[in-house]
């Protein structure tokens, strides 16, 4: 989309993060500082008109005998935004970072009813699995307020 540049979140743009309305709670600098100083936490975020209109996350997932993994945490663009590509091009930059990482398996969950992030997924060629069960601790997989 025209318009629309894309970044990878560094110290030096973390600032541009403060006044984001597409997180699900406003953004705590002390948490965004922890996210940036954390080498396995990578963030690409897209912006439009000096505004942040959406981004993909993610986090590398290291075990002693295979090689980094990376888990996709979260991606939204704002709803005015939608249906634009954006996400297909979040998404496409995270994972083709995390491959330039080092990281050998790329993964993410969502919900089943979910159909436009499971549309967005299949667009990308992820390979759908099933018969996955979530099991959480302290409301890990409670939905945001």
């Amino acid at each position: 989309m025209s318009g629309v540049t894309y970044h990878l979140l560094t110290a030096e743009n973390a600032a541009l993060l403060t006044e984001a309305d597409v997180f699900d709670n406003p953004v705590a600098p002390a948490q965004l500082q922890r996210f940036v100083d954390d080498a396995g936490h990578h963030l690409i975020f897209a912006t439009s008109a000096d505004r942040v209109i959406g981004f993909a996350s993610g986090t590398v997932l290291l075990h002693p005998d295979k090689d980094p993994a990376f888990f996709v945490n979260e991606v939204d663009v704002t709803p005015d935004m939608q249906r634009q590509g954006i996400a297909t091009e979040l998404c496409t930059r995270l994972v083709n970072h995390a491959r330039a990482a080092g990281c050998r398996g790329i993964w993410l969950a969502t919900e089943g009813d979910n159909t436009p992030a499971r549309g967005l997924y299949r667009k990308l060629n992820a390979r759908e699995t099933g018969d996955i069960v979530v099991y959480d601790w302290d409301g890990a997989m409670d939905v945001p307020a």
